[in-house]
């Protein structure tokens, strides 16, 4: 898919509340899920001033990327990396401390754009899910090998599937003719598979599996919870972290990490809350933003995102 059709989601949002933090000549802000490139480009764009880090896992996508935001030279640093390993990659640059951190979390457009990739349900394609393909299990082996047990974990905890068991017991008994190869296959078992009541709700009855499948190949959420904490620690006293999530998971855990960073941690009944007892985080939206109607008719991906932002307002004692 050519980026220049691409649409980041609630753009214009994402750089308003970055914006009071990157006022300042020499501010560094980080997009730890560069995917096409969207909102990198926009951030280089708003804030001149300003220097840009890029993380993605995915080489193809810091590829594009790399062409997009050639025109900002020395300006954008790009570097293959999961976002959770953002101290790292902050440490190896020697900009431990930064101003703004943004994270788009979720599948790539571009990810879901090329069939060959096997995140989409819609189309017949390799059963891979890897956002980064050099490296770990594919969807496929993950469904050939995992014992039945923990398929159904992984289902219920990270599609949300009530009808894992079902679908387990027919992935258990169709891998044992045929080893699964291709998405088109485990559609058809899962459409089989659920009662009819079932597919009556929910949009495409495979999509709870496919995200599932999707989390577990890629340690989403275990990324996101290591991700989120270290971003909050990376930005200095000013600094911003905003978060879009797409599914409430991933969302939660956003918002408990936002909501304990803001909470006066003192006992009860101290008459005054000493320094290391008070809130590191000023909360900067009500519960999570929601895309408007006309961001949702221009980019139909931008429906189920949830957008919510913090700053940082002390220094750890």
């Amino acid at each position: 898919m050519s980026h220049t059709r691409h649409v980041p989601v609630m753009l214009q949002r994402c750089l308003d509340m970055l914006a009071p933090a990157l006022r300042e000549p020499g501010a560094v802000v980080v997009d730890c899920t560069l995917g096409l490139g969207g909102h990198s480009e926009a951030l280089l764009t708003r804030f001149p001033e300003a220097r840009l880090v890029a993380l993605d896992r995915d080489k193809e996508a810091l590829r594009l990327s790399g062409e997009r935001l050639a025109p900002f030279g020395d300006r954008a640093t790009l570097v293959h990396a999961v976002y959770d390993e953002l101290p790292e990659v902050l440490a190896r640059l020697g900009t431990p401390r930064v101003q703004g951190v943004l994270f788009d979390l979720g599948v790539s457009s571009m990810q879901l754009d090329e069939a060959d990739r096997g995140f989409a349900y819609a189309q017949d394609a390799p059963l891979d899910m890897r956002m980064d393909q050099t490296t770990g299990m594919s969807a496929a082996e993950v469904l050939n090998t995992y014992p039945p047990g923990e398929l159904v974990r992984i289902l219920r905890a990270y599609g949300e599937e009530k009808q894992a068991k079902r679908i387990v017991s027919a992935v258990v008994r169709e891998r044992a003719k045929e080893p699964f190869t291709t998405s088109a296959r485990l559609v058809d078992l899962i459409r089989d598979a659920l009662p009819q009541a079932a597919k009556r709700t929910g949009g495409n009855p495979a999509k709870r599996t496919f995200q599932a499948l999707r989390i577990e190949v890629n340690r989403e959420l275990e990324a996101v919870e290591n991700a989120i904490p270290a971003a909050v620690r990376a930005v200095s006293v000013g600094g911003r972290v905003v978060v879009l999530s797409y599914q409430s998971l991933e969302d939660r855990i956003v918002k408990q990490v936002f909501a304990a960073g803001a909470a006066n941690t003192a006992p009860a009944g101290l008459p005054v809350v000493p320094e290391e007892f008070q809130p590191r985080l000023k909360l900067l939206t009500r519960g999570a933003e929601l895309p408007t109607e006309e961001e949702v008719a221009e980019n139909r991906r931008a429906a189920p995102a949830r957008l919510r932002g913090a700053e940082r307002i002390r220094e750890d004692v």
